[in-house]
């Protein structure tokens, strides 16, 4: 037994989430100043037009990302309940193929939005003064995306490696570096939003190589093996990673959606609003994902090893601490708009009313989305992806997306920001008042063990 199984198993509860959760939170804090600067040093040093226009091309982002968190989650989830069933040789695989199939379906995709990228720009809601900082973010981001990909990849399974200040450093890394690098093209080259997206790409492959390093440690399962496809491990690496999939790739969709119809209903303005919005709720929700990264390795782990009261009682840590971050974000919102939207140099008024009225909406969401994202987590975490879909796919899609469409046109335009507020709110009161249905459908259904969904009874 290695030293991190050992301390999983044997550790108080609080100690060993607490040694998860902090450099989880840590390093995705870090990620989130990068991004918050990102939208700072293009907004000021090149334009409101210029962040619309990532904003816009940021998508893509989601894309790439649910791509890593689809493959790294679902062969992550595998390999930490292969670690807690002893099998390291199993886990070992599930790794190798992992990588593998990341190379393959990114490299497929980045080909193929190469190739039609001014369609794709225009798909996303680009207008004809906003496409040319679309196309010169959007080309080199793709240039790079598979050094994006596995760095996400290669973390997430360092982290359940028991490794999860190293994933940390990696991020730190990342984030600092991204941050120099702007200023130093942004301001001091004045290479645009070119700029920007060179700075994300070098950050990102010096941060790879920084992770590396895992595989010096002596005490380190994770390994690369020869590699022989296994369509079992495939199919349910797929199957597994399949919510963070929807999650991520659902966020690209919200986007869009929401960039087409601020555009629709109320314009430029709209649009440049819902840039700055957005980029502080990239920002927040990292948060919410640093508390998911936390919990996923320990509760897959405990899974695996059959140790299910020690499971629940990580649950419960996870949404307390999920929904204390909701309460503190939603005070943000309401009483620290106005420096919010100054840090990003918005001057017109018009801008700047409507951008405050929308924080003012918007952020109630968080009160929910914590516990949606939390929960959804855990049953993937488990492998109860029905579940953890139900829950992502009502929230993001089949509840957002009607609102979005009913809220502008029988409401007004203003209420278009409660279309993630109100989807979020039902979602989360629904799957509160609906815990007696699952109350069959736990970890331990087969086991003749008590319910994990107990913990929010």
């Amino acid at each position: 037994m290695s030293e991190s199984t050992f301390n999983l198993q044997n550790r108080p509860v609080p100690k060993v989430f607490a040694s998860y959760l902090v450099p989880s939170l840590l390093g995705m804090l870090l990620m989130a100043i990068n991004i918050l600067v990102d939208g700072i040093f293009v907004s000021n040093g090149i334009g409101p037009e210029a962040l619309a226009g990532v904003n816009i091309a940021v998508p893509i982002f989601s894309i790439l990302l649910s791509i890593s968190l689809w493959i790294g989650m679902g062969g992550a989830t595998l390999y930490s309940i292969s670690l807690g069933q002893g099998d390291t040789k199993k886990a070992r695989s599930i790794f190798t193929q992992s990588f593998v199939l990341a190379v393959s379906i990114v490299g497929i995709l980045v080909a193929l939005s190469l190739w039609k990228q001014e369609e794709i720009a225009y798909l996303f809601g680009a207008s004809d003064v906003i496409f040319p900082y679309v196309k010169d973010y959007l080309h080199i981001i793709l240039l790079f995306g598979i050094v994006y990909v596995l760095e996400n990849i290669l973390s997430i399974f360092i982290r359940n490696d028991g490794n999860p200040t190293l994933a940390m450093i990696g991020l730190v890394t990342t984030s600092i570096l991204n941050i120099v690098f702007n200023y130093i093209f942004i301001f001091m080259m004045n290479m645009g939003v070119e700029g920007a997206a060179y700075a994300t790409a070098f950050s990102t492959i010096i941060g790879l190589f920084v992770l590396l390093y895992h595989f010096v440690r002596k005490e380190s399962v994770l390994r690369f093996v020869k590699f022989s496809p296994d369509r079992k491990i495939v199919s349910e690496i797929l199957k597994i990673g399949s919510p963070s999939f929807v999650v991520e790739g659902s966020a690209a969709i919200i986007v869009v959606a929401y960039n087409i119809t601020f555009s629709h209903f109320v314009g430029e303005i709209g649009v440049t609003a819902y840039a700055v919005v957005n980029y502080l709720h990239v920002v927040f929700l990292m948060i919410f994902i640093g508390i998911g990264a936390a919990l996923q390795p320990i509760v897959s782990f405990h899974f695996g090893a059959k140790l299910f009261d020690r499971l629940q009682a990580f649950l419960k840590l996870g949404l307390i601490t999920g929904v204390g971050f909701g309460v503190v974000i939603l005070l943000m919102g309401w009483f620290l708009a106005d420096p919010m939207i100054a840090l990003f140099g918005v001057t017109d008024p018009e801008v700047t009313a409507f951008t405050k009225e929308g924080i003012s909406y918007f952020f109630i969401g968080y009160l929910f989305l914590s516990f949606n994202l939390i929960m959804a987590e855990y049953y993937q975490s488990i492998k109860r992806i029905r579940l953890s879909m139900i829950i992502i796919i009502l929230r993001s899609l089949v509840l957002f997306l009607p609102l979005l469409w009913i809220l502008p046109t029988y409401f007004g335009p203003e209420y278009i920001w409660l279309a993630f507020t109100l989807a979020e709110g039902v979602t989360g009161i629904g799957l509160f008042i609906g815990k007696k249905v699952f109350r069959n459908i736990s970890p331990e259904r087969n086991l003749n063990e008590n319910s994990a969904h107990s913990v929010i009874s």
